[in-house]
């Protein structure tokens, strides 16, 4: 039996958008008095046609049972013209007439099916309009620090908060959630600990996840990469602007009390959470419960697993990768002698170049003899510090903040006297110059300062050291090479010489 068939659609239920019931109502007067069939899709969008009722609809038409297609307004059946265009042709195949019962179309005549298509491009423009509306509200609501929903991280829970007037909402840390966030950063920023070693270590401890289910790798994984629990600094300004982040705030405002939101943004490229390229950063309004420090440990251990806050060694000596050559600044490669137990360094551009370029250090370097002289300067470099008064742990020098922020401000203000150089009369370029000076030697007296301060030692990690030297041959091979990681940036030999370059 033929009929026809009315479908209606409404995504959104508002005050101002047509009923359900009142795109029926205006469609039946167009039956007049022939059978009809209802299609009704409730809460779907008209950007496409992945709709229950309207698929229906389609699969009738092609069984024959629909002479007829009404509805109350174009836009209530498609908002796309590609899927218009495709349902128009459906429709000419199986001689299916198509009315609109407030725009009065004649697809019967060329001038109407032209009007119609006119009709649907508006549509779609209409749609694309109103997305990006909404787009730019919801990132102006982003860069502000408003609450944007979603799932309530692990950590915290949430309260009112007035934002520029507008009222929203924003995190508290939960005092036991917090601890254990804390707990899970510390033992993930120590290279030895792997995800799997959290989850052991908090079932050995009891640790329960207080939101229910279980602990998992991919859970935890997820939290150490998440900016919202971090106390952003300028350090944290700095590992975010190295990965070509876009940083909504100015460094001043990274004081190391409030933590980050992070955003795809509109110009990111990638959903990736590895890949932080024109991702938004902008500062929360809550506080932050993990150091800058600990939290960048572990973000960089999570950089899609390719990144690792310590290059993983060949187990041939705890001394591999930090002896460079002196003489082409390459590094030295340990090898084992096929006869003999001796096992000694070699200048890797010397030993893979035929003709080679380096003369290398001069004479054979066992490795068994540089480890014996390292050890002792370690001893002796660690004698150095046994009078050092104790300092706080993980907490950032306040002053050291201060320093980078003003060095990063030094940095924008040198940049922008330089644009406004090209073109410049000479009494604006003896300005510009005696400002750069200015800025220039503030610069310099603020990164000695920073230095002093970055490398006076934590007692308490030099105690851990010094247990560990003091035990030299019961200490296992990733401890040896955690000490020479901490004390050690680099050994240059050249000519029979050594030179040290220390960490502290």
């Amino acid at each position: 039996m033929y009929c026809d068939a009315i479908y209606a659609r409404q995504s959104v239920e508002r005050a101002d958008s047509i009923s359900i019931e009142s795109q029926l109502e205006s469609c039946k007067y167009e039956t007049r008095g022939n059978p009809y069939k209802e299609y009704t899709d409730k809460g779907f969008s008209g950007k496409n046609t992945n709709r229950p009722a309207f698929e229906e609809m389609m699969e009738d038409i092609r069984q024959g049972k629909i002479t007829r297609v009404i509805v109350y307004k174009l836009d209530r059946i498609s908002r796309s013209i590609l899927d218009f265009a495709n349902m128009m042709d459906i429709f000419q195949k199986y001689h299916v007439e198509f009315v609109s019962s407030t725009e009065k179309f004649d697809t019967s005549t060329p001038i109407g099916r032209a009007m119609l298509n006119i009709c649907i491009v508006f549509a779609q423009l209409e749609r694309e309009t109103i997305q990006k509306r909404v787009t730019d509200a919801y990132y102006s609501r982003c860069k502000k620090g408003f609450y944007m929903g979603g799932r309530i991280p692990y950590g915290f829970s949430k309260t009112t908060t007035v934002i520029d007037g507008i009222r929203t909402s924003m995190y508290v840390p939960v005092p036991e959630e917090a601890e254990q966030i804390r707990l899970m950063y510390a033992l993930y920023a120590d290279p030895k600990n792997s995800l799997g070693d959290i989850i052991r270590c908090f079932h050995e401890h009891g640790i329960k996840h207080l939101r229910g289910g279980m602990w998992s790798t991919a859970r935890i994984s997820d939290m150490l990469r998440n900016p919202v629990y971090v106390k952003a600094d300028a350090d944290v300004y700095d590992f975010f602007k190295s990965q070509r982040a876009h940083i909504v705030n100015p460094v001043s405002d990274f004081t190391g009390y409030h933590a980050c939101y992070l955003y795809k943004g509109e110009l990111s490229k990638t959903r990736k959470q590895y890949d932080l390229t024109d991702k938004e950063i902008i500062l929360a309004p809550h506080e932050g419960i993990v150091s800058s420090r600990d939290w960048i440990k572990c973000r960089v251990r999570c950089l899609n697993n390719r990144q690792s806050t310590r290059t993983c060694k060949p187990k041939n000596s705890w001394l591999a990768g930090k002896v460079k050559c002196g003489k082409c600044g390459y590094g030295l490669t340990i090898v084992k002698a096929n006869t003999k137990w001796h096992r000694y360094f070699i200048c890797s551009t010397a030993s893979t170049t035929k003709k080679a370029e380096c003369t290398g250090t001069g004479g054979t370097v066992y490795a068994d003899v540089l480890e014996a002289y390292m050890l002792k300067a370690i001893h002796e470099r660690l004698a150095e510090f046994h009078t050092l008064s104790k300092q706080e742990g993980h907490h950032t020098n306040p002053r050291i903040n201060a320093h980078k922020i003003r060095l990063a401000e030094i940095d924008k203000e040198i940049e922008n006297l330089l644009s406004k150089a090209v073109g410049a009369t000479p009494v604006l370029m003896e300005y510009i110059n005696k400002k750069a000076e200015a800025l220039d030697a503030e610069r310099k007296q603020l990164q000695e300062e920073t230095l002093s301060l970055t490398h006076q030692p934590d007692s308490s990690s030099l105690r851990t050291i010094s247990d560990h030297v003091q035990k030299w041959e019961e200490t296992t091979f990733e401890d040896k090479q955690a000490v020479v990681d901490t004390l050690i940036k680099m050994i240059t030999i050249a000519d029979d010489k050594i030179e040290i370059t220390w960490n502290i």
